[in-house]
């Protein structure tokens, strides 16, 4: 079974400095039907005006994944970390017990893309912590980037989640098979592929179960896929 979740099916939300698009359930936001996908709580996808962004606010028994498109994110928390994510790099906070952020656009010249992710966590009260990783940018193939055993070039996330991503070029065909009690959710971030045959453009999702999977890229793409329990 394959279900597409077309770009401008999502919730969508404005305001002066800030533009979202949201997969699932989220704040004002509310579909019933898209609550979450197994232990995949969010798929934000935020652009931020200029030199503004989220003032400092508190998670708690959550894993935050944040994966820059464009432009740059800048990271403070309530537990000494400082950064900017850019492109071709991965954020991961645990929030635990609790934890107190910002992000802002480090630019005050150029716009920030980003796609924030929640993942519930496996256990609750975990330790804050905070990760990021450059990605190995291998063409025409999944390349693993977070998962709940650490690896090299690899966040830990604290639950049975293998997450990719997939740098495609042009008329490339590459293959993925779910094991058993396995389903997945893919993002298409840039370009246009086809998903069994199905076609997915910018900003579309795909909840994919039961499925050996077959992805044709049309045009140069970047895609995240997510490897979850169905249970």
């Amino acid at each position: 079974m394959i279900f597409i979740r077309k770009s401008n099916d999502r919730g969508r939300s404005q305001t002066k400095w800030l533009s979202s698009f949201h997969t699932f359930s989220f704040a004002g936001y509310y579909d019933p039907k898209f609550i979450e996908f197994g232990h995949l709580r969010v798929i934000n996808e935020d652009t931020v005006q200029p030199g503004f962004g989220f003032e400092k606010h508190p998670h708690s028994n959550m894993e935050i994944i944040s994966y820059v498109v464009e432009g740059s994110l800048e990271h403070r928390d309530s537990i000494g970390n400082g950064s900017v994510i850019k492109p071709g790099e991965l954020q991961i906070m645990t929030a635990g017990t609790g934890i107190e952020h910002s992000e802002f656009n480090h630019s005050q010249m150029d716009l920030l893309h980003f796609l924030q992710i929640w993942i519930v966590p496996e256990k609750t009260n975990l330790t804050p912590s905070y990760q990021q990783i450059t990605i190995n940018k291998v063409l025409n193939q999944f390349v693993l980037i977070g998962s709940q055993n650490k690896q090299d070039g690899t966040v830990i996330i604290h639950q049975d989640v293998n997450l990719y991503v997939a740098f495609l070029t042009r008329n490339i065909s590459i293959d993925y098979s779910l094991k058993a009690n396995r389903k997945g959710w893919l993002q298409l971030v840039k370009g246009k592929i086809k998903l069994n045959n199905q076609t997915l453009l910018v900003g579309d999702g795909a909840a994919i179960q039961n499925e050996k999977i077959n992805l044709q890229c049309i045009e140069d793409s970047e895609l995240l896929f997510f490897d979850l329990s169905s249970n």
